[in-house]
């Protein structure tokens, strides 16, 4: 069914929620189907994510994941998409060697993918990145914490904000990559894998929304990567995500009716068949 929420979804509404203390969400979509579904269902954001690299395609980290590739499934998303706003992932080496790649990779998802906005992970030291982007009216939504794009600095997928660890960015840090980001331009931070109460301090810290993954339940809004929400894994979700379905599990099930009627001649049958 149809959500009676209706109206588009653009950037300033997000400002606009945080300043009225609305919850924002967001979820990750990789094709039309589903974001067909998460936008009638009245999802504030669709994030086109790397994660697809992992979620999709099986890799093991999302550095694999192309600018190409991620123009392809944003082209579905954005077609499944009538309220909520699109965002696409910019993905690994896409941004990070000049500004002016940024500009032109930037450039290919919003007019080639169809993307309203992009995400680049990184705080204080892209933050020249994300002023020229902004400075060419190209929205940009930051993400700092765990930077998925960094996992072999960090010597895996590690909580960050936490003091003397070696891989992980400090308290302090993190305050000062989300200072950075709200001042070059951002109009909103993802913050990943952070503790809570730094987390809610970041938020009360800047202006802009922050939308938490694994940040506890202070951030202006949350995240959720589908596959997670919706039990596509075999594997456990992190232990942030909540699964609302098992569908991995439903899936198999049918397959296995599926296959046992075909074996034993109970499908197709009459009803399913074409009649002279």
């Amino acid at each position: 069914m149809e959500s009676a929420m209706t109206d588009k979804v653009r950037v300033p509404d997000l400002l606009r929620m945080k300043a009225q203390g609305r919850r924002i969400t967001m979820l990750t979509a990789y094709d039309y189907p589903f974001a067909r579904i998460f936008d009638a269902a009245g999802v504030d954001a669709l994030l086109v994510g790397d994660s697809l690299g992992m979620t999709v395609q099986g890799q093991h980290s999302t550095l694999p994941v192309t600018v190409e590739q991620v123009i392809y499934h944003a082209q579905m998303v954005a077609r499944g998409s009538r309220r909520a706003l699109v965002v696409a992932d910019m993905p690994f080496l896409s941004y990070q060697a000049s500004v002016e790649q940024a500009l032109l990779n930037a450039g290919r998802l919003i007019k080639e993918g169809g993307a309203e906005a992009v995400k680049v992970e990184g705080g204080e030291a892209i933050a020249p990145t994300v002023r020229r982007l902004a400075e060419i009216d190209v929205p940009v939504m930051g993400h700092i914490g765990l930077t998925p794009q960094s996992v072999h600095r960090m010597g895996g997928f590690r909580v960050q904000g936490r003091a003397g660890r070696p891989g992980v960015r400090s308290r302090e840090m993190l305050l000062k990559d989300a200072a950075a980001l709200e001042e070059a331009g951002a109009f909103a931070i993802v913050l990943e894998a952070i503790p809570a109460p730094l987390a809610a301090e970041i938020t009360a810290q800047v202006h802009v929304p922050t939308i938490g993954i694994g940040a506890g339940p202070a951030c202006d809004g949350q995240v959720l990567v589908m596959h997670d929400l919706l039990g596509l894994s075999a594997c456990e979700p992190p232990r942030f995500a909540k699964s609302y379905a098992t569908l991995w599990r439903e899936v198999s099930e049918a397959v296995a009716r599926y296959l046992a009627d075909v074996r034993e001649g109970r499908f197709p049958d009459a009803q399913h068949s074409y009649q002279e």
